[in-house]
């Protein structure tokens, strides 16, 4: 009920994130239940059941992410001294984060079941002339309890990881914002993923060539080109995700050490501290946002050529997680210029003009495009060339 209350007296741009969240989750919703429905009209074919259903947890994991992100930056479930006088101490709110989020996520999951029920013609007849019947399989029968499991996959995962990541929040959060913080930011410790990511980059790419050496379209086929059962290059694509995901961080921070060699001025000063200081909260999202940009690019130098590329479950599900990972990196860099507030406030204390603070704000996302655009595009050519070689 507490959550409901909050969610009413919410900033409007609070209030579009979560609905943000319910709209990713019924897409998630949606992709499970077509692929329910594949594997309830096809018995015959149940090795392609199972990989269009493997395909669906690349969108789930982008829309947890998403989830994750946005109860960071919520306002409401932010740890305050005077919250904890009345009970609401930082494992409460953490609790209140994670059901505000299952609600928003449910929500999400009912509009979908709805949607996928209607295009079925079990509501109200078939609508669009029966042109999703054949391909949502509207004459196979859905087991109840699959469509309750795959409807709670969403929610359960999602409030999950925002409990787990909420609980580790640093106790820095916990400062209110009334405190003065009169000192520029301070270089963090540098993050240690980036050798294990470049390990694990190395080895989804090595995974990729070596399964891909025959045909690659049959190893990477995609939700309505379904023509083979290997799974092994969306493993090596998996790897590969971690890997930049476990690097990015790493990447941020020597991005932000770069910024301040050779006799540096007060701008490339102070964003390279900051980002220093930044590095591990935009360095996952950016690997993430990496690893689906060079995804995207393989795939289209594999399929684009060719009529009709990609069915629209392909189409759904690229869109999900391109919208999600791309959300998730304006959500953690908005989060991070929260934090930075008190910082900012005390350089214009100082009389540092305001131009130098959106310089330092330019020249870091400078730097971490200049860094992370041929990044993309290297691991893009490598992950494609043993596909169309």
């Amino acid at each position: 009920m507490l959550a409901l209350r909050l969610a009413r007296s919410t900033h409007p741009l609070v209030l579009m994130r979560r609905l943000l969240v319910a709209a990713a989750s019924a897409g998630v919703g949606f992709l499970l239940l077509c692929a329910l429905g594949y594997a309830s009209g096809h018995p015959a074919h149940s090795a392609a059941a199972v990989l269009r259903l493997l395909w669906c947890f690349v969108p789930l994991a982008a829309t947890v992410q998403f989830a994750v992100a946005v109860a960071r930056t919520d306002p409401s479930t932010r740890p305050r001294s005077g919250l904890s006088a009345v009970g609401l101490g930082p494992v409460r709110l953490t609790v209140l984060a994670a059901v505000s989020t299952a609600v928003s996520c449910t929500l999400g999951s009912m509009v979908a079941l709805l949607l996928f029920l209607h295009l079925r013609g079990n509501l109200s007849g078939l609508p669009f002339d029966g042109a999703a019947a054949g391909l949502l399989d509207a004459d196979a029968p859905l087991p109840l309890a699959a469509v309750l499991v795959l409807l709670a996959l969403a929610p359960v995962a999602a409030a999950t990881a925002c409990g787990l990541a909420l609980r580790a929040r640093p106790v820095s959060a916990t400062v209110p914002d009334d405190v003065p913080e009169d000192r520029p930011p301070a270089s963090a410790t540098p993050p240690t993923g980036l050798p294990w990511g470049v390990a694990l980059i190395a080895a989804g790419l090595a995974v990729e060539a070596y399964l891909s050496r025959d045909d690659g379209r049959s190893l990477l086929p995609l939700p309505g080109r379904f023509d083979a059962t290997p799974a092994g290059v969306l493993a090596g694509w998996t790897l590969t995700a971690i890997g930049l995901a476990m690097a990015g961080p790493g990447l941020a921070y020597l991005c932000g050490r770069l910024l301040q060699a050779v006799r540096p001025g007060a701008v490339r000063l102070l964003a390279g501290r900051a980002l220093m200081g930044e590095a591990r909260r935009i360095g996952g999202p950016l690997g993430v946002v990496c690893a689906v940009l060079s995804a995207v690019i393989a795939a289209y130098a594999l399929y684009g050529t060719g009529p009709r590329p990609f069915g629209p479950l392909t189409a759904l599900g690229a869109v999900l997680v391109l919208g999600c990972t791309s959300a998730t990196l304006l959500t953690s860099a908005l989060e991070a210029k929260q934090n930075r507030t008190r910082t900012a406030r005390a350089l214009l204390r100082l009389g540092a003009p305001a131009s130098v603070l959106w310089a330092a704000t330019a020249l870091r996302a400078a730097a971490l495009l200049v860094v992370f655009a041929p990044l993309t595009w290297l691991v893009a050519e490598l992950a494609a060339l043993p596909l169309t070689a």
